[in-house]
């Protein structure tokens, strides 16, 4: 029997496709078929359920890897980096279709990496499987491999950016929203009125939370024209850390101008104080609260003060708040 001491992240490096769960019940049907044996006194990685962080995996007798070292010299396309593999024999028997799939592309179909592709196409280009690179792991595999996501030669797509314009007139307002039910009451409201809280407002653009990041970004590319013709741009979204990182982060990152739709805020304050600030729902876990002044500086004291009573107060204040009856 021939005992070889590998750590917890070896093995986690070796299994990319699995998360922490699928990990901890491999490890231990490995444990119970005697595979794998925890080293003693090893100490835990602190997560539930715990793992030792080192094991020793057992063999009856020496494994004769010749072959497989036979191939990583002589068989696979040379821009593939091996050294991996080599001080792991056993991941590459289990990896070796995926990485013969790898290496047949590049022997044989390079050339169509010189045009870029989406993300899931050249996946299944190459491995036959679509969400290999999104979902399962594939681009740490091809990484392991020396290849690159840029020499993949993809680009990521982002949902396509919904909205409605009553108007093509110019110059006209815009108004970003971060929720969909909201998009959808603005949207009937302004088709009948033309107006939200005595601003007229021509077109409205369902954000989709962070996905306007990216697809904002593509909506201006494709309509750089109509960005361009002295539009005005707002947005409305939820009054909590998370929806103002959401619009500090898209002024950041675009050259237009965007501007915040104040009046909807203080509505939504208004109405969150006739109501009793207490009566709100509790800010949701985890939210990044290292906020700027990007936001606040667009508002008075007083309303700056009511803002930061309601976010320290731990609660927040959903744009669904306001409906059809406040837009008037």
């Amino acid at each position: 029997m021939k005992k070889t001491k590998i750590g917890l992240k070896d093995i986690a490096d070796a299994h990319p496709e699995m998360d922490y769960l699928q990990l901890y019940e491999y490890i231990m049907q490995m444990v119970d078929n005697g595979e794998f044996l925890p080293v003693k006194r090893a100490k835990t990685n602190g997560r539930k359920p715990a793992l030792p962080l080192s094991f020793w995996k057992i063999r009856e007798e020496q494994d004769d890897y010749a072959e497989v070292y036979e191939e990583l010299d002589y068989r696979l396309n040379p821009q593939l980096h091996t050294e991996y593999y080599r001080k792991n024999p056993q991941a590459y028997l289990k990896d070796r279709d995926k990485i013969l799939l790898l290496s047949n592309y590049l022997d044989c179909h390079s050339e169509l990496l010189k045009i870029p592709e989406t993300m899931n196409e050249r996946s299944f280009e190459i491995f036959h499987r679509e969400k290999f690179f999104q979902e399962e792991g594939g681009l740490n595999f091809c990484k392991r491999l020396g290849i690159s996501r840029e020499m993949l030669g993809f680009y990521e797509t982002s949902e396509p950016l919904s909205y409605y314009s009553r108007s093509k007139k110019t110059p006209q307002n815009i108004l970003i929203i971060e929720n969909k039910d909201t998009f959808y009451d603005i949207r009937r409201y302004i088709s009948q009125t033309g107006s939200i809280l005595g601003k007229e407002f021509d077109t409205v653009i369902y954000g989709a939370g962070k996905g306007i990041w990216s697809t904002f970004a593509d909506y201006v590319n494709q309509a750089e024209e109509y960005f361009g013709a002295d539009n005005r741009l707002y947005y409305f979204g939820d009054l909590d850390y998370e929806g103002i990182l959401i619009y500090e982060h898209l002024v950041k990152g675009n050259q237009i101008q965007i501007a915040l739709f104040k009046r909807a805020y203080e509505k939504m304050i208004e109405k969150a104080q006739s109501s009793g600030i207490e009566n709100l729902p509790d800010t949701k876990q985890g939210q990044n609260t290292g906020i700027e002044n990007i936001f606040m500086d667009s508002f008075c004291e007083k309303t700056q003060s009511e803002i930061w009573n309601i976010l320290k107060s731990g609660k927040y204040i959903p744009q669904e708040i306001l409906n059809e009856h406040d837009w008037g």
